[in-house]
């Protein structure tokens, strides 16, 4: 017969030397290795539990101690076993403990006339895995519930039927100021600034029909202070404890419209500037520019000193005229580039 070669270290808490021996001769059948230790009290098994002297890989748990039972020994053992896989031995058959159990922790329930080799290896192996999987999930969730907690952008969750939060990070409730509390009893209409928020269903439809799909809006959103802000959305659907859900992602952008207005606005002021410049200021310096020309062909019986003081305003006014052609030339291109942002 072929056994299991692998080396398992089994707690067996069980004040009965039968039972205990019959549980070694069940595992020794399918089992070479099988290191199996007896507690007989929860005392001595609360002791070793406490400071091990080396780690098990599951605990069977008779549910009648002599110095406690039922619920309350449960409830210790599974706090002392840490992630440890327990499984509970009674004599008992007992329908609705046994479901009580199982929602408590246990891994399984096993009734000592039902035992044989197969149920009992079967039983450890399965529990063994079991409890892998079930970390591997808790880790998971962990790690989602890790970056949705730490992201420093507001994040929830709500019902898409009802609209409803169910789940809000802290980024989102320092935000908008609005406790833990007080955001489970809004929906997200309540967010937006009164009449806008008629539509929310239109904008859930393809999300709802195409799970995959990812949607980017920017909506207005009110604070609890009455603030009003515009924020950049990203919807995803996301199962949530059996509910059709929405994971959001928001982006407050306020500041940044704001700092795009008011570089708008300084770019319409300097082109406004240009123009007044190579428009209204280039007339005047053009007749200047004129005038110098005349007077320099009619007066040519000027004196020297006076030539040079003629040389001096027409070289001040190509200046001047250079100085207003650079203006009008980069006025020119921030209007080429606003164009191409448009």
């Amino acid at each position: 017969m072929h056994k299991d070669k692998k080396a398992y270290h089994i707690l067996v808490i069980e004040d009965n030397f039968g039972d205990f021996v019959l549980i070694e001769e069940y595992l020794a059948e399918n089992i070479l290795e099988a290191n199996l230790k007896q507690i007989e009290t929860f005392q001595a098994a609360r002791k070793i539990l406490q400071n091990p002297p080396g780690k098990f890989d599951l605990i069977f748990l008779d549910l009648t101690l002599p110095d406690l039972s039922g619920e309350k020994l449960i409830v210790e053992i599974l706090e002392l076993a840490g992630d440890t896989p327990v499984v509970a031995l009674t004599g008992f058959s007992d329908l609705d403990f046994t479901i009580k159990s199982l929602s408590l922790g246990v891994s399984d329930y096993l009734l000592k006339d039902e035992l044989t080799p197969t149920i009992l290896y079967k039983t450890i192996v399965y529990s063994i895995q079991r409890k892998k999987f079930t970390d591997q999930i808790q880790r998971s969730e962990k790690r989602y519930s890790d970056l949705f907690q730490l992201s420093p952008l507001p994040m929830w969750v709500f019902d898409a039927d009802t609209l409803k939060f169910l789940s809000i990070n802290q980024a989102a409730i320092n935000h908008y100021g609005y406790s833990e509390e007080e955001f489970l009893a809004l929906s997200i209409a309540d967010l937006r600034p009164k009449g806008e928020s008629h539509g929310i269903a239109k904008e859930l439809e393809n999300l709802l029909l195409d799970p995959s799909s990812v949607q980017k809006n920017v909506f207005r959103h009110l604070k609890k202070s009455g603030e009003t802000i515009t924020v950049e959305t990203t919807y995803k659907r996301l199962p949530f404890n059996e509910r059709n859900a929405m994971l959001v992602i928001i982006n407050d952008i306020t500041d940044r419209n704001r700092h795009i207005e008011t570089i708008e606005k300084q770019n319409q002021n300097l082109m406004e500037i240009a123009w007044i410049q190579s428009h209204v200021v280039r007339a005047p310096l053009a007749r200047l520019l004129g005038l110098v020309n005349l007077l320099d062909t009619e007066t040519s019986d000027l004196n020297a000193e006076s030539k040079k003081l003629m040389g001096y305003i027409r070289d001040s006014a190509g200046e001047l005229d250079e100085i207003i052609r650079e203006i009008s030339r980069k006025s020119e291109t921030i209007e080429h580039l606003d164009k191409n942002e448009d």
